[in-house]
């Protein structure tokens, strides 16, 4: 398997970062998280698809081999995805490749809709906290589908569905993933949709005009209202990823957190209102032009208080990233998690490199003390790894960050575009497994 593979070779990676002084321009990737949930709608055509600026990334790849076991054939070249099906197909997705990635779930609205049944694995990814997917069972079952958890899977048939109100409010708000399911089954459902408290996120944007170019017929999108009149059939088409703004936010960052002036190219400024206006306050000088270019000329770092929020407030994903650079300010500040309030587990490496972090439920109270210092830490998932490389290039001597096949998994080459702007950091292989301090 291609994932697999991919995932064993970097398991045991670890980065070696030193205090760096960054400068230049950087292009941002393609969106992983827009990406996936387009990937696993191919599955609702047998006709060929070609999906281009997709980010080679872990999870990418572990999606191509979920699709492969599904029944399509697909060449990964160049950033560019060709998508076909093959004449064998199947309806279940395995434990062994679901259980690494979350995003792997939404191939179950897609299997309902089109092949009538699923048998999908409850899924994996990093460990920020409970995720339940009982707003993608509860959605889908107001359309029609029989659904059972049994034995770690979520099986599914789904013989008659039919347009219905669906209502996906959750306790920390609406789900990005759950959306992506509901509406992906709902495009080949008899019938009117409604879905309230959809999500707004532009990867939920993205998702439904690639929807549309294969024949959807959607409305809404972008709001928490979104409706949809199902369709016979829908064909295949050719689609460009949106930027990826979760990565132009861990760059912007870094620019901040390294005091460092930064171009990031590529990106789009209006997905990332929350972050500009965020940096803003903690001091930054932050503009524009109409090529969709940003520049950030960082300056003495003030605290700030910060919450995240469904999009489009301040994302959850970029929490553990600014966390950083708070830590780089002098005074309190204060971060509520309203979207994983288990999201810290950054916190204790943090205090590691010289921080005094103090975490209660969904708060965690920064006491900003200006330095970091390089220390051995491990990642524990995804975006904290993102962390912990902003708090390496910014902390005085020698950092080790183990476990990195973590930041593989959401960053395309960021240690080789990070060296490109000037940053002290190499990839090395650790010598032996490091016990997981998590356990």
């Amino acid at each position: 398997m291609i994932g697999e593979s991919f995932y064993n070779l970097k398991i045991m990676d670890k980065f070696i970062i030193h205090k760096s002084r960054l400068k230049g321009s950087v292009k941002i990737s393609g969106s992983k998280n827009a990406a996936l949930p387009i990937m696993a709608a191919t599955l609702l055509t047998d006709e060929k698809c070609v999906v281009s600026n997709v980010p080679d990334l872990m999870d990418i790849r572990t999606m191509i081999d979920i699709l492969a076991v599904l029944g399509k054939k697909i060449t990964f070249q160049d950033n560019v995805l060709y998508i076909e099906s093959k004449r064998k197909k199947s309806y279940v997705a395995p434990y062994k490749l679901v259980s690494t990635m979350r995003a792997s779930f939404c191939c179950l609205g897609p299997l309902l809709a089109k092949r009538k049944r699923a048998k999908v694995s409850l899924p994996g990814g990093c460990i920020i906290g409970v995720r339940p997917v009982d707003l993608h069972i509860k959605g889908l079952k107001e359309l029609g589908a029989k659904i059972i958890v049994d034995k770690g899977y979520c099986i599914g048939e789904a013989k008659k569905l039919q347009g219905s109100h669906v209502y996906l409010g959750g306790v920390f708000g609406s789900s990005v993933l759950a959306t992506a399911n509901v509406l992906m089954a709902a495009v080949l459902t008899k019938g009117e949709t409604t879905i309230e408290y959809a999500a707004c996120e532009p990867e939920i944007e993205a998702l439904t005009l690639f929807l549309k170019k294969m024949g959807a017929v959607v409305s809404g999108e972008g709001t928490p209202l979104i409706k949809v009149r199902g369709v016979q059939s829908l064909g295949g088409c050719e689609f460009k990823i949106i930027p990826d703004r979760i990565e132009a936010g861990t760059f912007i960052a870094a620019s901040l957190a390294t005091d460092s002036p930064l171009t990031i190219k590529s990106a789009n400024p209006l997905h990332l209102t929350s972050i500009i206006e965020a940096s803003r306050m903690m001091g930054a000088n932050i503009t524009f032009d109409e090529k969709k270019n940003i520049f950030v000329k960082p300056k003495t770092l003030k605290p700030v208080n910060l919450t995240t929020l469904p999009y489009p407030g301040f994302p959850t994903d970029l929490q553990a990233q600014f966390m950083t650079c708070l830590c780089l300010t002098k005074g309190i500040s204060l971060i509520t998690e309203k979207v994983y309030p288990d999201r810290f587990m950054h916190v204790a490496e943090l205090n590691r490199m010289g921080m005094s972090i103090q975490r209660n439920g969904p708060y965690s109270i920064i006491e900003g003390k200006g330095k970091l210092f390089g220390a051995e830490v491990m990642a524990s998932d995804l975006r904290a790894s993102a962390a912990l490389v902003i708090a390496g290039m910014a902390a005085e001597g020698k950092t080790e960050l183990l476990r990195v096949y973590h930041i593989d998994r959401g960053y395309e080459r960021i240690e080789d575009k990070l060296r490109k702007l000037g940053a002290k950091i190499t990839r090395e292989k650790q010598r032996k497994q490091t016990k997981d301090r998590r356990f």
